[in-house]
């Protein structure tokens, strides 16, 4: 997390990840205690959790299959203008 500069870029946003980046300070699933339950307030935060990633995940997919996406991953910071591109499209769809 850190070492992929990915903690740097994010700063101080609020941001989600599995279970694999303990002590990182990401929201992550609550896991189930050895021999016990989640509470409920817990398992509404898993499921909660599981929604908004399953949104991005999908999301990820689908880019991958955009042709305009799979050419910038071979010229350098491609990638970052054209997800800035659609950042700024989806937030003037959003104000809209």
């Amino acid at each position: 997390w850190a070492e992929s500069g990915a903690a740097a870029a994010v700063g101080k946003t609020t941001t989600i990840a599995d279970g694999g980046y303990p002590g990182t300070g990401l929201v992550m699933p609550h896991r189930r205690p050895k021999g016990g339950d989640l509470t409920e307030w817990q398992a509404e935060h898993n499921r909660e959790h599981k929604r908004v990633r399953a949104r991005v995940e999908h999301v990820f997919a689908r880019m991958k299959t955009w042709k305009i996406l799979r050419d910038c991953r071979l010229k350098g910071d491609g990638v970052h203008h054209a997800m800035l591109g659609i950042a700024r499209l989806h937030n003037l769809f959003q104000a809209a």
